[in-house]
């Protein structure tokens, strides 16, 4: 079995988005009222999306099944207020709920949350519950910067986020560490916010002792941790630095990586120096980069071609990767999985 840990509904009916741009709009002139009620989208508007996209995709490329969230760009933590964060990541849950319920066989639901800058995630606690009580999900993403690369909230080692992971724990549920857009020009969004975010969550984790109050607490850092392979040196000696742990000890019991990582020297250097039991498969597809590499002739996020390519992992590890680490890492899953 292969599980692509990494997968966002980025092929969502038209419908879908310009409900949210209305939204929005009726904020700025001060009239927003939630309005989804009058959003109608069929089943045939979702296959219409997904049959010729992800689901094509799983069947050329070899994988079984996708966990699954909403648009990560679209998440839109730094938009609109609080209230229209709360309604769209509900509709926007939901909506991923009906893909689950359409493919139950390809795809499986991870909750986005109603973050909004200022607000403390404590309020997230309800959506979340929701979700895996009555969705079925079995994971959340957690956006560390709802501000959108202005990054005006608390890190993630701060006990102002410690009321979401006791919920996170209570529920067994892991989150994958993931900002949505970004409104500072210095930031492109995927190129730059997206990977500098991972390292900075990284970073911070490293910087305190979060898992020392929360032991079962796990975390899926995207996009092959953004720069953190390749400077694994780097990070391997400030936590020395700083008196913690070794990182074995310190972080790599609670944090994992994904390999949405597009070309091969880089999944290579990412076997070669993080351990196998913490890379989960992953492609992001239809995601960021959706082109054909020029030097290969393939698609840019056909990440297990790199994964069957390096020559770093035994047959065993592949299959760790490609399967057994998710497993640990949601369990929730393991159970459906049976």
């Amino acid at each position: 079995m292969i599980i692509d840990c990494h997968g966002h509904y980025t092929t969502e009916p038209t419908a879908q988005m310009d409900w949210r741009q209305t939204q929005l709009k009726l904020v700025e002139t001060g009239g927003f009222k939630p309005t989804r009620a009058l959003l109608d989208i069929s089943d045939d508007a979702i296959r219409e999306g997904i049959d010729d996209n992800q689901l094509k995709q799983q069947r050329e490329r070899g994988t079984d099944k996708t966990i699954f969230s909403p648009r990560a760009v679209g998440m839109g933590h730094h938009l609109g207020t609080a209230d229209t964060s709360m309604e769209w990541t509900r509709l926007s849950n939901d909506m991923v709920h009906r893909v689950t319920q359409l493919y139950p066989d390809n795809f499986i639901g991870v909750c986005s949350l109603p973050q909004y800058p200022g607000v403390e995630p404590k309020y997230c606690i309800p959506e979340l519950e929701r979700a895996v009580n009555e969705l079925d999900f079995i994971g959340c993403n957690l956006n560390p910067d709802p501000s959108g690369a202005m990054w005006s909230d608390p890190p993630l080692t701060d006990k102002w986020w410690y009321p979401l992971y006791e919920k996170m724990c209570d529920l067994d549920v892991p989150a994958m560490i993931h900002v949505s857009g970004s409104c500072n020009p210095n930031f492109h969004p995927t190129g730059a916010h997206y990977i500098a975010a991972d390292t900075t969550a990284f970073m911070q984790l490293i910087s305190g002792d979060l898992f020392k109050d929360f032991p079962s607490l796990k975390f899926v850092i995207p996009h092959g941790g953004g720069a953190v392979p390749f400077h694994w040196g780097r990070y391997r000696g400030l936590a020395q630095d700083m008196g913690k742990p070794l990182l074995d000890d310190h972080l790599l019991n609670n944090v994992f990586f994904d390999t949405c990582v597009y070309h091969q020297a880089g999944i290579d250097c990412m076997t070669k120096v993080v351990p196998v039991k913490n890379i989960l498969f992953a492609s992001e597809m239809v995601g960021a980069v959706r082109g054909v590499d020029p030097e290969t002739e393939h698609n840019y996020d056909d990440t297990k071609r790199y994964i069957d390519a390096t020559p770093n992992l035994t047959a065993k590890q592949r299959d760790q990767v490609f399967a057994g680490n998710a497993l640990n890492v949601y369990p929730r899953l393991a159970a459906k999985l049976g």
